[in-house]
């Protein structure tokens, strides 16, 4: 990165994630990188964006959060996301810059099924547009719908954003009634638009082991996780005989 970027630091505040810990976030205060391209090589740093923040995490006593993105052209499915993927092709896909019109009603109710007892509970219309766009970066908007026989039912959108090395998973909901794992579903489409869009990696944002709700990451391989300010390889574990 260049020797001009000016990075401010958070006050300290509980994690929302690790009880007992303490969360500082690294920002990024210079103007020049907010454009998709230096947003990139950002991102390709262990940073993320939520609206038009671009932050990673700076905490002195923790080293939990790990950035993971996983190898698109050396993906290989394990036994279960070969039947997420498979549960994909049943379902009709469209990719857009815009919401389908029945977005919000479809985010109320993930909303109240998946997070009631939090501070997104109840859904707001303009706080999830608020994170999910910026003025510098467009995202794309993964739709998937269940094949009705009169109208196609929205079921499910992957928010994910395009930059010059791969895809960066923003945010996905969806029906919570749904007989398919929606948000593994979503996975698999956003590592099939990379695949066709010739990217190399699919950011999942960042890894927590020690935090049941993020360690889904890890179930692809192979990937990279940013530690020590560089990517470390991660293939299938050995598992003993």
């Amino acid at each position: 990165m260049s020797v001009g970027i000016q990075v401010g630091v958070t006050p300290t505040a509980p994690c929302q994630y690790l009880p007992r810990q303490q969360e500082q976030l690294a920002v990024v205060m210079s103007a020049d990188y907010h454009t998709p391209e230096r947003y990139g090589a950002l991102l390709a740093a262990g940073f993320r964006r939520s609206g038009n923040l671009i932050y990673r995490p700076h905490c002195s006593q923790c080293q939990a959060c790990q950035a993971l993105r996983v190898d698109v052209n050396q993906y290989q499915p394990s036994k279960s996301q070969k039947r997420h993927r498979s549960q994909l092709q049943r379902l009709d896909i469209k990719v857009s810059e815009q919401l389908d019109e029945n977005w919000f009603s479809l985010y109320q109710k993930y909303i109240a099924a998946r997070h009631a007892d939090g501070n997104m509970y109840p859904a707001k219309r303009q706080d999830f547009l608020d994170f999910v766009s910026s003025d510098w970066l467009s995202p794309r908007f993964i739709h998937l719908y269940q094949r009705d026989h009169d109208q196609p039912t929205l079921v499910a959108i992957a928010v994910t954003d395009v930059v010059n090395d791969g895809l960066s998973a923003l945010y996905t909901f969806f029906d919570p009634d749904h007989r398919f794992s929606l948000g593994r579903v979503s996975i698999q489409a956003q590592l099939q638009l990379a695949d066709s869009l010739g990217l190399p990696w699919l950011y999942l944002g960042y890894q927590i082991d020690a935090c049941s709700a993020m360690r889904y990451k890890a179930d692809y391989y192979p990937h990279q996780r940013f530690i020590n300010q560089q990517w470390r390889a991660f293939s299938w574990p050995v598992i003993p005989q």
